[in-house]
C-alpha cells in the first residue's frame, strides 16, 4: 500500500481546512468570544490531526526529522487537544456562565494537558526504531512505554467520546433551537463513530497481548470511523453557529433580489449624498443596507412629485383588476414611475392633497417596498393599471 496519496484522508482534510479558513474572518473579528475561539481551535486541531496521520505525511515527517514514528505523539497530541476543546464547547452550550462552569473547563483543560505531556514523555522513553505507517498501534502493542503511549491516547479519546455522548443524550430533549438540535445530532453520530474507532483499536491491541493477530481491526476497520468522526464533529460544532448566519444570508439575499427592480427604477436620480464605494465583494448585509438607503433617499427626492390622486386611482384600478393583495404594489409602481418621469423632466410639483385628508402615498410606498418592487417586475401589468387610472381621470374631467 503506497503512502503517497489517499483520497479517504484527503477529502475530510480538505473539508476541515475549508471550514477553518471560512472561520478565520469571524475569529479575527471576535477572537475574545470563547465559543468562536473554541470552534476555531477545534477545527485547527482536527485539521492538524488529519494532516499528520495522512500516510504520506507520516512518511515525510519520519524522513525529515530522522526520528522514526515521530508523527505518533504529534497526531495524538492534536487529537487529545481536539477532545478537550470539544468537551469544553459542550459544557459551555449546556451550562449558563458561572464560576462552577469555569472551574470545570479549567480542570478539563488541565487534565488533557497532562495527557499531552504524558504522551511525549512515554514516546521519549520508548524504543520504537522501526517506522510504522499503518500498524503502529498493534506493532508496538507489547513494547514498554509505547504500550502506555498507545493506551493513553486511546483511553483519553474513549473517555471524551463516552462523556460527550452521555452529556448530549441528556441535553438533547431540552433543546428547542432547531440549528442547535441539528448540530447535536451530528455530534452524537460523530462521537458514536469515535466509540467504534476506539473499540476496534482496543480490541486489536488486546488481541496482540493475547498472542492473536486481529490487526485488520486497527488498520482497516478503525480508520474510516476516525475520518467520519472528524468530519461529523466539525459539522456538528459549525452548524449551530453557521446555521443562523446562513438563514440571515438567505433572507438578505432574497430581499436584495426583490428590491432590485425598484432600485433600478430610482437609481437614475441623483443621490442625496455622495455614494459610498461598496463593491460586489462587500458583505451582503452592507450592500443590502446601501440598496435600502438608496431607495429611501430616492423616495424623499420624489416626495414632491408623487401624484396622490394618481396613486389613489391606480389603487382602485389595481384592486378591481388584480385584487386587494396586489393593489398596494401596483399602485405604488404606477406612482413611482410617474414621479421619476416628472422629476427627470423637471416638471412642477404634483398637486397637494386636501388639508383634511393628508396624503399617505409616501408612507404607503415605504411600507410596501417589496410589493412595489415585485410589481415593477411586470411592466405590462403596471402599464395596464396606469392606463385604466389615467382613463378614469380623463372620464372624470370630461364629466
Amino acid at each position: 500500500m503506497s503512502p503517497h496519496f489517499h483520497i479517504p484522508y484527503a477529502v475530510p482534510t480538505v473539508l476541515l481546512a475549508i471550514a477553518l479558513v471560512s472561520r478565520a474572518p469571524t475569529f479575527l473579528r471576535a477572537w475574545r468570544d470563547p465559543e468562536v475561539r473554541a470552534t476555531t481551535l477545534l477545527l485547527l486541531w482536527a485539521t492538524a490531526v488529519l494532516v499528520v496521520i495522512t500516510p504520506a505525511n507520516i512518511d515525510r515527517l519520519n524522513r525529515l526529522t530522522g526520528v522514526p514514528n515521530i508523527a505518533s505523539p504529534w497526531a495524538y497530541s492534536f487529537l487529545t487537544a481536539s477532545c478537550a476543546t470539544g468537551l469544553a464547547m459542550i459544557i459551555r452550550w449546556r451550562e449558563a456562565p458561572s464560576p462552577r462552569r469555569q472551574r470545570t473547563i479549567r480542570r478539563l483543560y488541565g487534565a488533557y494537558a497532562g495527557v499531552v505531556v504524558a504522551l511525549w514523555a512515554t514516546f521519549a522513553l520508548a524504543d520504537a526504531p522501526v517506522p510504522r505507517i499503518y500498524d503502529l498501534d498493534t506493532y508496538y502493542a507489547d513494547t514498554p512505554w509505547m504500550r502506555e503511549h498507545i493506551l493513553l491516547y486511546l483511553l483519553a479519546h474513549l473517555a471524551s467520546c463516552v462523556v460527550s455522548t452521555r452529556l448530549l443524550a441528556k441535553w438533547f430533549p431540552q433543546i428547542a433551537h432547531p440549528w442547535l438540535k441539528a448540530g447535536v445530532v451530528f455530534l452524537q453520530i460523530g462521537f458514536s463513530s469515535g466509540l467504534v474507532y476506539d473499540a476496534a483499536k482496543l480490541t486489536a491491541v488486546t488481541a496482540r497481548w493475547c498472542g492473536t493477530d486481529w490487526d485488520v481491526l486497527s488498520t482497516r476497520a478503525a480508520p474510516p470511523f476516525a475520518l467520519a468522526q472528524a468530519a461529523l464533529l466539525a459539522v456538528g460544532f459549525i452548524v449551530p453557529q453557521a446555521g443562523p448566519a446562513l438563514t440571515a444570508w438567505v433572507r438578505d439575499r432574497a430581499e436584495y433580489r426583490r428590491l432590485r427592480p425598484l432600485w433600478r427604477t430610482v437609481k437614475v436620480l441623483a443621490p442625496a449624498s455622495a455614494k459610498a464605494r461598496i463593491g460586489f465583494w462587500s458583505p451582503l448585509d452592507l450592500r443590502l443596507l446601501q440598496r435600502r438607503q438608496r431607495i429611501h433617499d430616492a423616495l424623499r427626492l420624489l416626495a414632491c412629485h408623487l401624484d396622490h390622486g394618481l396613486y389613489a386611482r391606480a389603487r382602485r384600478a389595481a384592486a378591481a383588476l388584480h385584487g386587494e393583495e396586489a393593489a398596494d404594489g401596483l399602485a405604488g409602481a404606477v406612482a413611482v414611475l410617474a414621479a421619476v418621469a416628472a422629476c427627470r423632466e423637471g416638471a412642477p410639483a404634483a398637486p397637494a392633497a386636501p388639508a383634511d385628508r393628508p396624503p399617505r402615498t409616501a408612507v404607503d410606498l415605504s411600507d410596501h417596498l417589496d410589493a412595489v418592487s415585485l410589481a415593477l417586475r411586470h411592466p405590462r401589468t403596471v402599464d395596464g393599471v396606469r392606463r385604466r387610472a389615467t382613463s378614469t381621470e380623463s372620464l372624470n374631467v370630461h364629466v
